[in-house]
């Protein structure tokens, strides 16, 4: 599963007894050697949703990590793209690897947006509503499903009316999968390690329920629709392994 610079099992075990936040202080240096790091495949259909729905001013990437959600960003956003994550050190990774300058080179509107970036919990998140893009890569596991309603209050709050919230969702393995049981098995593990381990490490992916995510994400304020990303083909059912979830920011004061 990981190249040969990647963490070690000695490093990987450090890693999951710490907390989520120290955690990725520690993989940091070589997150971007791991599976962990959405790949290209993912983030390429994505961008072309993204340039259909843009252009925009300014983006947010919620958990943004190291920043490959920020490279999206860049080429679809004019002014400023800002990366919030918990880590300081994935944080530090990003910003060696941005643009020297802070700004990028190749995006719309020929300068290209200035990349900030802010250590900051996506569940109390330091500012108003002045984006009109927030993306999300594979961060919702690191949040209880208690948590999530709490979560896309802060997206709704940070959002201008009619800005879109997107991130992309693959469909749950197929029960009886070797997926499904490599899933399963990961979950039950992070279970008891949490039951007899603190600090607690976060890292339930199971729980993120399509049909009620939506409703949740309604109840903050949005109008929620999917879109198929057949680059990541389809189930034996004929439906899509990937989807993207586009939610606009309604706003509260018309009507």
């Amino acid at each position: 599963m990981f190249a040969p610079e990647g963490p070690t099992l000695r490093e990987l075990a450090v890693q999951a007894l710490s907390s989520v936040e120290r955690g990725y202080d520690l993989l940091a240096p070589k997150f971007d050697r791991t599976p962990f790091r959405t790949p290209d495949a993912v983030l390429r259909p994505v961008l072309r949703e993204l340039q259909g729905l843009g252009p925009f001013a300014n983006g947010l990437d919620l958990c943004c990590g190291t920043g490959a959600g920020m490279a999206v960003l860049a080429q679809v956003c004019r002014k400023r793209v800002t990366g919030v994550d918990v880590s300081a050190g994935m944080l530090a990774v990003g910003r060696a690897r941005g643009p020297e300058d802070g700004r990028a080179a190749d995006a719309v509107g020929g300068g290209g947006p200035r990349w900030d970036w802010v250590r900051a919990d996506a569940r109390a998140l330091p500012f108003g509503p002045v984006f009109d893009v927030v993306v999300s890569f594979g961060a919702f596991g690191h949040f209880l499903p208690r948590e999530r309603p709490g979560l896309f209050g802060q997206v709704a709050g940070v959002l201008r009316p009619g800005g879109r919230f997107v991130f992309p969702v693959m469909a749950p393995t197929r029960p009886g999968s070797p997926a499904y049981w490599a899933l399963l098995g990961f979950d039950a593990a992070m279970r008891v390690r949490n039951a007899l381990w603190r600090p607690q490490f976060v890292m339930y992916y199971r729980g993120f329920r399509l049909s009620q995510v939506r409703a949740e994400l309604a109840r903050a304020g949005f109008a929620v629709e999917w879109r198929a990303l057949p680059e990541l083909g389809r189930r034996a059912d004929g439906s899509p392994r990937g989807r993207l979830m586009v939610a606009t920011r309604l706003d509260a004061s018309a009507g």
